[in-house]
């Protein structure tokens, strides 16, 4: 069965970025403009997005709830991300459009909160794991946790699926985790969307050849330096 190509569209004041180990850059591909990059992935064939605010994965407040409503409209499936901590900032995307939000690393400090959205908002929540070897880093704000303790804990609950970002190869094209990616996918059990370092449809078909729960990747600076969404799209089995 071919697992999902996601295509992720990173906003920041508005625009489309990338994130960098110095922070955003502008994006000059589709004009900077996310709702141009959202139409042209679904007109691509593209039945998911993954729509970024980077704005609030920085600061804790959301700034980009418009473009995330705008993107929706697109009658396209839409999983919303950026720094998510609390069950307020989940309402905030779903009802802007999103079908899924992914509540970030940095809210795996506060055991209770992320035990209650999971029971209560199930397959509408995913779980950000963005590992840098044997720990969890977040990106944007957050405290750095243990992942096999961490895990641990998660194990019992009903997480719907978890999205893994190998932090250190975020916009770097240096290829996916393949180890961290199986890994996470064995020994929980959970589905598994891959994030970080894909370049290339081989690395596509290197996900896809992981099998087991392993649902999908998500791409964002390749797609806009060179790998065509049909491209990847082919590639994922």
């Amino acid at each position: 069965m071919p697992i999902e190509v996601i295509p992720a569209i990173d906003v920041a004041g508005g625009r489309l970025v990338r994130m960098s180990a110095d922070g955003t850059v502008p994006l000059d591909a589709f004009g900077g403009d996310p709702l141009a990059a959202a139409r042209s992935f679904v007109e691509a064939g593209a039945e998911r997005l993954h729509v970024v605010d980077v704005d609030q994965a920085t600061t804790g407040r959301a700034a980009n709830l418009e473009i995330l409503r705008a993107i929706a409209a697109l009658d396209v499936s839409v999983q919303a991300s950026g720094g998510v901590t609390s069950a307020t900032q989940v309402e905030a995307m779903l009802e802007a459009g999103a079908d899924r939000v992914v509540v970030g690393s940095g809210a795996l400090a506060f055991r209770a909160a992320v035990e209650t959205m999971v029971h209560d908002l199930g397959e509408r929540v995913a779980l950000g794991i963005e590992a840098d070897g044997p720990t969890i880093r977040p990106r944007g704000r957050g405290t750095e946790l243990p992942l096999w303790d961490t895990l641990q804990w998660l194990g019992p609950l009903p997480v719907s699926r978890y999205v893994f970002t190998e932090v250190g190869r975020v916009s770097t094209m240096a290829g996916p985790d393949l180890d961290g990616i199986w890994a996470l996918a064995t020994h929980t059990g959970r589905l598994v969307l891959a994030s970080g370092g894909i370049r290339s449809a081989d690395d596509v078909r290197a996900v896809a050849a992981l099998g087991g729960s392993v649902e999908g990747v998500v791409i964002g600076r390749a797609l806009s330096e060179g790998l065509s969404f049909a491209d990847a799209l082919a590639a994922a089995g």
